[in-house]
Protein backbone atom coordinates (compact mmCIF):
# COMPACT_ATOMS: atom_id res chain seq x y z
CA UNK A 1 0.00 0.00 0.00
CA UNK A 2 1.56 3.18 -1.06
CA UNK A 3 1.56 6.20 1.50
CA UNK A 4 -1.39 8.33 -0.19
CA UNK A 5 -3.54 5.18 0.26
CA UNK A 6 -2.83 5.10 4.10
CA UNK A 7 -3.40 9.07 4.59
CA UNK A 8 -6.45 8.01 2.83
CA UNK A 9 -7.89 5.61 4.82
CA UNK A 10 -9.12 7.51 7.70
CA UNK A 11 -11.82 10.49 7.12
CA UNK A 12 -9.54 13.45 7.83
CA UNK A 13 -6.92 11.23 5.83
CA UNK A 14 -9.05 11.73 2.66
CA UNK A 15 -10.56 14.90 3.72
CA UNK A 16 -7.10 16.28 3.26
CA UNK A 17 -5.76 14.40 0.16
CA UNK A 18 -9.02 16.26 -1.32
CA UNK A 19 -8.22 19.50 -0.64
CA UNK A 20 -4.80 18.68 -1.82
CA UNK A 21 -6.54 17.83 -5.00
CA UNK A 22 -8.68 21.11 -5.21
CA UNK A 23 -5.98 23.15 -4.76
CA UNK A 24 -4.37 21.20 -7.64
CA UNK A 25 -6.59 21.24 -10.19
CA UNK A 26 -7.80 24.83 -9.09
CA UNK A 27 -4.40 25.63 -9.81
CA UNK A 28 -4.95 25.14 -13.55
CA UNK A 29 -0.86 23.95 -13.55
CA UNK A 30 -1.37 19.94 -14.27
CA UNK A 31 -1.47 18.22 -17.44
CA UNK A 32 -4.84 17.23 -19.00
CA UNK A 33 -4.07 13.95 -18.25
CA UNK A 34 -2.81 14.48 -14.80
CA UNK A 35 -5.48 16.71 -14.28
CA UNK A 36 -8.28 13.63 -15.04
CA UNK A 37 -6.61 11.27 -13.35
CA UNK A 38 -6.71 13.09 -9.46
CA UNK A 39 -9.75 14.33 -10.41
CA UNK A 40 -10.83 10.25 -10.53
CA UNK A 41 -9.02 9.70 -7.45
CA UNK A 42 -11.00 12.67 -6.11
CA UNK A 43 -14.46 11.58 -7.02
CA UNK A 44 -13.19 8.22 -5.56
CA UNK A 45 -12.32 9.90 -2.29
CA UNK A 46 -15.62 11.61 -2.00
CA UNK A 47 -17.87 8.25 -2.35
CA UNK A 48 -15.12 6.81 0.41
CA UNK A 49 -16.21 10.12 2.58
CA UNK A 50 -19.98 10.06 1.92
CA UNK A 51 -19.61 6.49 2.92
CA UNK A 52 -17.90 6.94 6.42
CA UNK A 53 -20.24 9.59 7.09
CA UNK A 54 -23.47 7.18 6.22
CA UNK A 55 -21.46 4.79 8.67
CA UNK A 56 -20.72 7.03 11.28
CA UNK A 57 -24.57 8.63 11.60
CA UNK A 58 -26.06 5.11 12.07
CA UNK A 59 -23.45 4.70 14.83
CA UNK A 60 -24.78 8.05 16.81
CA UNK A 61 -27.43 7.50 19.27
CA UNK A 62 -28.85 10.12 21.31
CA UNK A 63 -29.93 10.10 24.88
CA UNK A 64 -33.07 11.56 25.58
CA UNK A 65 -33.85 12.38 29.04
CA UNK A 66 -37.01 10.53 30.84
CA UNK A 67 -39.66 12.17 32.90
CA UNK A 68 -37.71 9.98 35.67
CA UNK A 69 -34.70 11.61 35.36
CA UNK A 70 -32.88 8.57 33.82
CA UNK A 71 -31.74 8.52 30.59
CA UNK A 72 -32.48 6.11 27.69
CA UNK A 73 -30.71 5.55 24.29
CA UNK A 74 -32.12 5.80 20.89
CA UNK A 75 -30.66 5.88 17.32
CA UNK A 76 -30.29 9.37 15.52
CA UNK A 77 -32.79 9.39 13.11
CA UNK A 78 -32.02 12.22 10.89
CA UNK A 79 -35.18 14.68 9.85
Amino acid sequence: MTETNKNTETFEGALARLEEIVRLLESGNAPLDASLAVFEEGTALVKQCNTQLDNAEQKIKILMQKQDGSYAEQDWQQN
